[in-house]
């Protein structure tokens, strides 16, 4: 699963000159949460939401309506966003473009093509549907977690036990100590039996 396939493509961007007021304008009719920054035709920085209505004056604030006003207008997104940027490539898998939000604790990584031009972006959101799919939710059929010894042969066994029910996905966690946790999604024949089946194979069958 590559990032291109999961990716929005063409993204909403703003420069660094435009003023905050019209970036948080932007987001709210976009109805999304961050905007790539965009410079000479190079991605130069990335703003969110957040950052954005940071820098909004407090209620608590003396200045006047006027004061403000220009405060606001003078306040421009160069100011607000973050740099230097983390990206993503299109060609790259989607958990490497997962890992690194997770370990820079962000929620959107800008999307560069082969070129280093931005073609697109990739979110929490899109990590979810990926996630989604990989577990096959939308396809329906019985979910099955089986813990088996974490060896050659283990998920050969398993699969013999399921079948003539049809696997439509398979996801592994680690298990405890030297076992290993298997996620299946079946259907077709045999799917209503098929956690009972496994269980007369000698494999231990969690949920």
């Amino acid at each position: 699963m590559l990032v291109r396939d999961w990716m929005t493509r063409d993204p909403v961007t703003v420069s660094p000159t435009t003023p905050v007021m019209d970036a948080l304008k932007t987001l709210k009719e976009g109805n999304f949460r961050r905007l790539p920054v965009m410079e000479g035709g190079k991605l130069i920085g990335i703003t969110t939401r957040k950052d954005l209505k940071d820098a909004m004056p407090s209620k608590a604030t003396t200045l006047s309506v006027w004061e403000l006003n220009y405060l606001l207008s003078k306040l421009t997104v160069a100011e607000m966003m973050a740099r230097p940027v983390i990206t993503a490539a299109e060609g790259e898998y989607m958990e490497d473009a997962a890992l690194r939000m997770q370990e820079h604790h962000v929620g959107g990584l800008p999307v560069l093509d082969d070129s280093g031009k931005l073609s697109g972006i990739i979110t929490t959101m899109d990590v979810l549907r990926a996630f989604t799919e990989i577990l096959g939710m939308r396809e329906g059929g019985p979910r099955i977690t089986l813990e088996m010894p974490d060896t050659p042969g283990s998920l050969e066994k398993a699969t013999r036990a399921i079948a003539p029910s049809n696997i439509i996905s398979v996801a592994t966690y680690d298990g405890r100590g030297d076992r290993r946790r298997f996620v299946m999604r079946v259907s077709g024949e045999g799917s209503d039996t098929v956690k009972q089946r496994v269980r007369d194979s000698g494999i231990t069958v969690l949920d």
